[in-house]
């Protein structure tokens, strides 16, 4: 975890990327239309919005200042005009570049979700939920004003300040230069407390990734927090979590305090300047009154788009610092999907009669570790083959690779040594998904998604109908209970299934294996968690699913087990035992020991 941390930070400390600034400017393709509209309404809406002042200076030295009040209604009619076309314009402006911003927004979430669906589960064991979701998230959420009022808006206020200085330029180029005096000043002081706030912004998201991770791992626990009176521990530890945030939030916030009123303060003598040598050019008739009022207005008008473009600049450099996690998670190498996937067809499930099944495993001299760099194998030589149709059990104190080996059944992890075939073909040669679709997994934690109940038993699968969901229901023995309920298969599941018990969950994870009608049966402890009751309602159920199915097993009862065609006794990632039920009690080796200490009672 602290690798992982330390390489975070790493990424936090680069400099601005052209090359991040480019793939975020990648999601705009898509929108080229709308982009181009939006610069349009921009280009618009600035220069009409900067034709006041100079419709005023004209009003008080041509009309004004000679009684011409003829003359003076057609330039008031002016003015009202352009300011009815800058607001139509900034209103366009508005809509199109929040539907930009959304529709981008969407484009990005869309690509994290679906290249998250596509990781290892290697990715999700090493990186916590809680920062996951801050990417998904907070992060995404820096971008969407990034595209909605960063990007586009700083041309908004760039070609807002080309319009200012192109009509200052053109009534008075000498009192356009002073007006530009302060600019450097401005300049180098965003520059200096733009680098200040990024970095306590940079350091703000890091912060808030942990902050969420651990919010999430104590929420999800917090059965644990309350049977362990751990609620003041943990509100210390929230203490050390969030104390850095909120320094780093307080140290961005003092760098905004002294920006924008150094800005103002600029600004003010700015205007001074200008009254100062505008007032002295009028007394001396060097210029207009006119002059110097529209000066007066555009001198106001002078500094705040200079303002919004810094504050567009640590927009970009938040989004730099959001973008820099989001395409980093995106950089994440996918799962490897092994072979074609011309196998696989949208065509309705259809049952296939017992002879045609296939459904045979072979592990061939197998040897695998989670981390590469470990130098113990969590599975050592491991080899054994299960024709179709057969069952085999395995057994084993916890941590003897029991689970190990039905992930790698499923090529959710790749071997390091050995071959695993299915079908006589390895399964790095299957496309994943297809080989997935023979395999059904029940195991003992069961998840369910937050919906129906027939719902949770298809999985969104439209070859699934509600016959089929019905049938395995009852096939399972569960319809019973799920009659029961107030809308029977339409009844709403909680997130995590918590308003059903333990023993209804694998009830519906039975019947969720089953509508999928697998080649390849998995039980993975499923019946540990189960009553006496529940069980006796299953047990015929397991006995036909495993006599149509290559079954593997995985159980601490006796009754699970006793009637498998093979049984694999595996200690410390090594097949130490196989043979059947009675056959291992004859050795009176590990199995022996193992059914005196624990199934001696069944």
């Amino acid at each position: 975890m602290s690798t992982e941390l330390n390489k975070e930070e790493e990424i936090q400390e680069r400099a601005f990327n052209l090359r991040l600034t480019l793939q975020l400017l990648g999601y705009l393709k898509p929108h080229r239309g709308h982009v181009i509209l939006a610069f349009g309404t921009i280009a618009l809406a600035a220069g009409f919005g900067q034709v006041g002042p100079y419709i005023t200076q004209v009003a008080v030295d041509d009309h004004i200042a000679v009684g011409d009040w003829a003359g003076l209604r057609w330039m008031i009619a002016a003015f009202f005009g352009s300011v009815a076309v800058q607001y139509g314009a900034q209103y366009a402006q508005t809509l199109v570049t929040g539907m930009i911003g959304q529709r981008v927004m969407y484009d990005m979430r869309r690509d994290l979700f679906a290249h998250l669906q596509k990781l290892p589960l290697r990715y999700f064991d090493r990186t916590p939920l809680g920062r996951i979701m801050t990417r998904a998230t907070n992060d995404i959420d820096a971008l969407n004003e990034f595209f909605s009022e960063g990007i586009v808006s700083v041309f908004m206020d760039l070609f807002t300040l080309l319009a200012i200085v192109g009509f200052m330029a053109y009534i008075d180029f000498e009192l356009a230069l002073i007006c530009c005096t302060v600019v450097p000043i401005i300049a180098v002081s965003t520059f200096y407390l733009q680098g200040l706030a990024m970095r306590a912004y940079r350091e703000l998201r890091t912060r808030l990734a942990r902050l969420n991770a651990y919010l999430q791992e104590n929420i999800t626990g917090m059965e644990v927090v309350q049977l362990f009176n751990r609620q003041q521990r943990n509100l210390r530890d929230f203490d050390a979590e969030h104390l850095p945030y909120r320094h780093a939030e307080d140290r961005e916030i003092h760098c905004f305090a002294v920006f924008f009123p150094l800005t103002e303060l600029l600004g003010t003598v700015g205007m001074a300047l200008v009254l100062w040598y505008g007032a002295s050019d009028v007394i001396d008739d060097r210029i207009e009154l006119g002059v110097l009022v529209a000066f007066l207005q555009y001198i106001r008008r002078f500094f705040r788009p200079i303002m919004d473009i810094s504050d567009r600049y640590a927009l970009l450099q938040s989004a730099m610092a959001a973008s820099e996690r989001i395409f980093e998670m995106l950089a994440v190498p996918s799962e490897p999907v092994g072979g074609p996937s011309a196998e696989l067809r949208s065509k309705p499930r259809r049952k296939l009669p017992v002879a045609s099944r296939g459904g045979a495993i072979e592990f061939r001299n197998v040897f695998f570790k989670y981390d590469p760099a470990a130098e113990d194998w969590i599975l050592k030589d491991v080899s054994f083959e299960l024709q179709a149709g057969q069952s085999m059990a395995l057994v084993g104190a916890t941590g003897s690779g029991k689970t190990t080996i039905v992930s790698l059944l499923c090529r959710f992890y790749d071997i390091q040594r050995g071959e695993i075939l299915v079908d006589g073909r390895d399964v790095r040669q299957w496309h994943a998904a297809e080989l997935r679709r023979r395999i059904s997994i029940v195991q003992q934690e069961v998840f369910l998604f937050s919906g129906s109940v027939s719902g949770n038993i298809r999985l969104g699968d439209d070859a699934i109908d509600d016959a089929q969901v019905e049938r395995a229901a009852r096939y399972v023995n569960a319809a019973p209970f799920i009659e029961r309920l107030p809308q029977d298969f339409a009844h709403a599941v909680a997130e995590g299934g918590s308003t059903l018990s333990a023993g209804q969950r694998q009830l519906l994870a039975f019947a969720r294996a089953l509508a999928f009608d697998p080649e390849i049966l998995v039980l993975d402890e499923a019946t540990s968690s189960i009553d006496t009751e529940t069980e006796l309602l299953i047990q015929d159920a397991i006995a036909k699913l495993m006599s149509e199915r290559t079954s593997i097993v995985i159980a601490h009862r006796l009754s699970t087990i006793r009637n498998a065609d093979q049984i694999l006794v595996m200690h410390r990632g090594e097949v130490r035992e196989r043979g059947r039920h009675e056959e291992l009690l004859l050795q009176d080796g590990i199995y022996a020991r193992l059914y005196r200490l624990n199934y001696g009672r069944s």
